[in-house]
């Protein structure tokens, strides 16, 4: 029981803090023999969130789609799912989504979320450029090497 009297309720704070302000959904710190995992369960919401939104994504969607529909995982610039999990457009529910068709990333720029074993994975931009089509839905699941997004 010594152990826990020893936590720092105001480092776990901060770590909490830390968490908002940074969109991430977990910290783990370790010192000596003292370790400290702060996290947030965002999983159960953004399948609520997944209900809602398919009929606002899936509109504009279509017609990108038809485009690139010879053989989106064939193109140049497609980014596919390195995992296989439910792909998230936004940091959490409710919240504005990482791109959109027609946004300008850069490359290393988190465009998209796939859960996979209640774990967040940020998918980066393989290349700087514009998004010219979103070939997933959120709250849709994906396979391993799925085309996502194609970057131009």
């Amino acid at each position: 029981m010594t152990k826990e009297t020893k936590f720092d309720q105001d480092l776990i704070r901060q770590l909490a803090t830390l968490l908002d302000e940074t969109n991430l959904t977990e910290i783990e710190l370790e010192q000596k023999d003292l370790r400290v995992r702060v996290a947030r369960q965002v999983t159960v919401e953004a399948h609520s969130v997944a209900h809602a939104a398919p009929a606002a994504v899936a509109a504009p969607a279509a017609p990108k789609e038809t485009a690139v529909s010879a053989d989106p995982a064939n193109h140049p610039g497609a980014v596919t799912s390195p995992m296989v999990g439910t792909a998230y457009m936004a940091p959490e529910p409710g919240a504005r989504p990482f791109v959109e068709i027609g946004s300008t990333v850069s490359e290393g720029e988190t465009i998209l979320i796939v859960e996979a074993m209640k774990t967040m994975n940020q998918i980066p931009a393989t290349k700087s450029g514009k998004v010219t089509s979103i070939l997933v839905e959120d709250g849709q699941p994906v396979e391993f090497g799925e085309p996502l997004v194609i970057i131009e």
